[in-house]
């Protein structure tokens, strides 16, 4: 998967869903279903538990935020593409300067919610913490292609990276003010509960169930029309769904079902987000079915990935078969894919020697083709998409036990068990979304990040080559290169990339259109990734 592990990510998602369940005033707010809004307040639910509000653990990382901004902000004007990535808190996009050596010239005039001056030493000082061991940040490898950033005078910073690729997709992280850089550990720096960003909110109020962000009256840029922006946490997904239909609540992310039971009902809007968020199976070796490369492709080629999504994700999402989706453009495959053949699937491993016995399960020298299945328990697509992988794998002999569980007994079993994976945390960068998930692992590498530490002959080095290399033709021939070297001994078994569900209540106001996700979502992404976009219709 990407270089963001699942428990990082658990850290992302919750601080873009800080939430707050307040009564009376907060709640009136809510724009229920008339034609206009009733307030300059926006509340939003949000399933995951609180987090922290740090860059370093990757709230903010691509540039959406409500409380912090990056040098550069992505934009597009709709999810159809991998978006632009334009300035920010930078006054242009960077300037090559020399070999692998870029320029970024700052904006002028900003400031962070505690008054005190953006510059160069800020920039510095965040860059250089992510990849401070002392700061273990979550999401460090992430930035592995940079070697240095440095200042160049008070308004610009020079990019030295090891690559010859642009360096535009990793600079968008949440720039924090130096004076708040802490030398420990990122998980017990001041800011997890007291944010200090460049972004038009500042945190009003935190509790344990409960926050508020509020417009900052010293923002540099253009003043929201939103003016509060109220988290109510609302862990379970049909609770959810309800309040969005009584309008306790106006928006909220939802699994695709039951956002699609909200599509008919008065002054809510169902919109369904293209990602580059997939979800699969990652196969253990520390068992000897999964261990088998010909085990692997029977299993790739025996599911049938076009039903799941039609059945499980009701047609919000694409059939994966690589990390690569077809946003990529010239770089995707078409041909690279794994199709449908569950007779294929039973030939090639009737050749591999895993043959079926008298309870229908394949065996061979004493080994049985059956393998646990982990997903984490609160997630209830990720339940069913493992129900409906193991039920495929049944028909070809293959014996799946899923069982939900917490993510920390997860990342104790990722050798002795396959578990329902997600990625695609900074797809800005092809680059980002297919290397740690790829590659063989390295010292630092996640413990998602391939966790059965497979690969194909000739693919490490492809991906080192890609890496190594500037975007254009000769590298979009590399990617399409490591699609086809991948499908023909592949490491796991991905099934689809998600449209990620959203239910607003809309109504009265215009706002950009949602642009492609990356692995988070939730109320920081879909209507909302733009709330300064946000304006009266009328």
């Amino acid at each position: 998967m990407t270089r963001v592990g699942e428990s990082r990510r658990r850290h992302l998602l919750a601080a873009a869903g800080a939430v707050l369940l307040l009564a009376g005033p907060v709640l009136a707010g809510c724009s229920g279903g008339s034609s206009a809004p009733s307030s300059d307040q926006i509340v939003l639910g949000e399933g995951q538990d609180l987090g922290d509000f740090n860059p370093m653990l990757g709230y903010g990382q691509l540039g959406v935020s409500p409380i912090y901004e990056g040098l550069l902000i992505p934009a597009a004007d709709g999810d159809d593409r991998v978006p632009d990535l334009v300035p920010s808190l930078a006054e242009s996009i960077p300037e090559q300067v020399a070999p692998r050596t870029w320029r970024v010239v700052l904006r002028s005039g900003v400031t962070f919610s505690d008054g005190t001056a953006f510059d160069a030493e800020d920039v510095v000082a965040t860059y250089r913490a992510v990849v401070d061991p002392r700061v273990a940040a979550d999401i460090s490898t992430d930035f592995a292609p940079i070697v240095a950033v440095e200042s160049d005078g008070p308004q610009a910073v020079t990019v030295r990276m090891d690559t010859d690729a642009d360096p535009s997709p990793y600079l968008l992280l949440g720039i924090v003010p130096s004076e708040r850089v802490e030398t420990t550990p990122a998980a017990e720096w001041a800011i997890n509960t007291a944010p200090v960003g460049t972004g038009a909110y500042a945190l009003e109020s935190l509790e344990p169930d409960q926050a508020v962000l509020a417009v900052r009256e010293n923002y540099w840029g253009d003043t929201p029309s939103v003016r509060r922006l109220v988290y109510s946490h609302v862990p379970d997904d049909n609770t959810r769904a309800q309040r969005i239909g009584t309008g306790e609540i106006d928006g909220a992310n939802l699994p695709p079902r039951l956002a699609d039971g909200l599509t008919d009902r008065d002054g809510i809007e169902v919109v369904a987000v293209k990602s580059a968020d997939w979800r699969g199976v990652s196969l253990p070796n520390d068992n000897a079915f999964t261990a088998d490369p010909a085990a692997r492709l029977a299993m790739n080629v025996g599911v049938d990935r076009t039903a799941i999504v039609d059945e499980v994700l009701i047609g919000k999402g694409e059939a994966a078969s690589t990390p690569i989706a077809s946003v990529y453009g010239d770089a995707f495959d078409e041909g690279a894919q794994f199709g449908f053949d569950a007779d294929r699937a039973g030939s090639i491993l009737d050749a591999a020697g895993w043959r079926k016995g008298a309870d229908g399960i394949r065996g061979r020298g004493g080994a049985r083709a059956s393998f646990p299945l982990l997903y984490n328990a609160s997630d209830t697509l990720r339940r069913d998409l493992a129900v409906a992988f193991a039920a495929s794998m049944k028909k070809i002999g293959v014996e799946v036990l899923t069982r939900g569980t917490s993510w920390d007994e997860i990342e104790t079993k990722m050798t002795s068990a396959g578990v329902l994976l997600g990625g695609g945390a900074t797809p800005y960068s092809i680059d980002s979304q297919v290397y740690d998930t790829l590659h063989t692992r390295v010292p630092d590498s996640s413990p998602y990040s391939n966790p059965g530490d497979f690969t194909a002959p000739g693919l490490d080095e492809t991906l080192d080559a890609a890496r190594e290399s500037a975007p254009g033709p000769e590298n979009d021939e590399r990617y399409r290169r490591i699609q086809q070297i991948y499908v023909k001994q592949p490491s796991y078994v991905f099934l689809a990339f998600l449209h990620h569900t959203y239910a607003s209540r809309g109504a009265g106001w215009k706002h950009d259109a949602p642009i492609l996700e990356p692995h988070s979502h939730g109320v920081t992404w879909g209507p909302w990734w733009n709330l300064p976009s946000w304006t009266p219709s009328a």
